[in-house]
């Protein structure tokens, strides 16, 4: 197998050879088709979530199929289609596994973030962390759903059923999301990068009622808003662009510090509330709106050895929709 490897944070991603893994009791091998990169990967590539054991392979987005089980896996068979995300295991035994709150286990792992991910030809996963995908839709469109359909579902679940919506960040998963929720009959009001016309006109095209920089004011107040962008300083907007009782959510996984602001933007009994993580709920639930709803990714594909030219790509705001990598 082949992979693209993190030896040290703020690295660039090196090609190597590996022997092929040997899946493990309760593990699956998968031979990857498409991986899309997320922010997430940014993230991990630039040292700014804790705890990395290098050397790693990033990627948590990840389609392909199961080429070899390992003991006791019962419930996957050798050719099944199988989605691997963010969630890669839990432990199954701390109060919020035992509560159904798993995405906040005290011991996960996450795919390619303490575990290999799918910047690779191959990878293990534990068998009862993947997604069964079956034989419909495309490898590439749907390898995005994996982490950005999923953490946006459950922001959109988080966010409530208000009419006006804000998306703060109109990539991977506000793409994804804003599908959602207009087919849910809600209006769309996208902010992005101040300049971002490729993005603003996605938007639109997606049926977004307005679109703009995010310091710009939309034409109504918004019931709730959703933050993509991993942008401290988003928070205080938003707060100010919901209206009295709407929420803000933050969705990323690493944020920038948040500024100080005034109390009078969060006085109201407006709510500020952060996503962590998915539940394999999570993915069952989104899964089914997702064919429902009809969802279209916008993607751009890419080989998986140009994998630190799309992170940078990623980094400089130059990706509109999801990026996606195949070996």
């Amino acid at each position: 197998m082949h992979a693209m490897v993190l030896t040290a944070p703020g690295a660039p991603l090196r090609f190597e050879p590996r022997e092929d893994p040997v899946p493990g009791p309760g593990e699956v091998r998968v031979t990857v088709s498409a991986c899309a990169v997320c922010r997430t990967d940014l993230h991990v590539v630039d040292g700014e979530l804790p705890d990395v054991a290098y050397p790693i392979v990033p990627g948590h987005e990840v389609v392909g199929r199961v080429d070899a089980l390992g003991p006791g896996v019962t419930a996957r068979k050798i050719g099944d289609r199988v989605g691997v995300p963010w969630l890669g295991s839990t432990c199954g035994e701390c109060s919020y596994c035992r509560s159904g709150r798993e995405n906040l286990c005290d011991r996960p792992r996450f795919t390619g973030y303490t575990r290999d991910g799918g910047f690779a030809t191959h990878l293990l996963a534990d068998a009862g962390f993947c997604f069964p995908l079956g034989e419909i839709g495309d490898d590439v469109a749907i390898a995005p759903l994996l982490c950005a359909g999923l953490i946006g579902w459950r922001s959109l679940v988080m966010a409530g059923e208000g009419k006006h919506l804000g998306i703060y960040g109109f990539g991977a998963a506000g793409h994804i999301i804003a599908q959602v929720a207009r087919w849910q009959g809600r209006s769309i009001y996208a902010f992005t990068r101040a300049g971002d016309v490729d993005a603003q006109r996605l938007a639109r095209s997606l049926g977004a009622d307005w679109a703009g920089a995010s310091e710009d004011a939309q034409p109504v107040a918004l019931d709730a808003a959703i933050i993509y962008a991993p942008v401290g300083g988003l928070v205080p907007l938003a707060l100010r662009a919901v209206r009295k009782g709407g929420r803000v959510v933050c969705a990323g996984i690493h944020m920038s510090d948040i500024p100080s602001f005034p109390y009078d933007i969060l006085w109201g009994e407006r709510q500020l509330l952060s996503v962590a993580n998915l539940t394999r709920n999570d993915g069952v639930e989104f899964f089914k709106i997702a064919a429902q709803a009809g969802i279209k990714t916008h993607t751009t594909v890419f080989p998986l050895q140009q994998a630190n030219e799309v992170l940078a790509k990623l980094r400089a705001g130059q990706i509109t929709g999801a990026a996606v990598l195949q070996p």
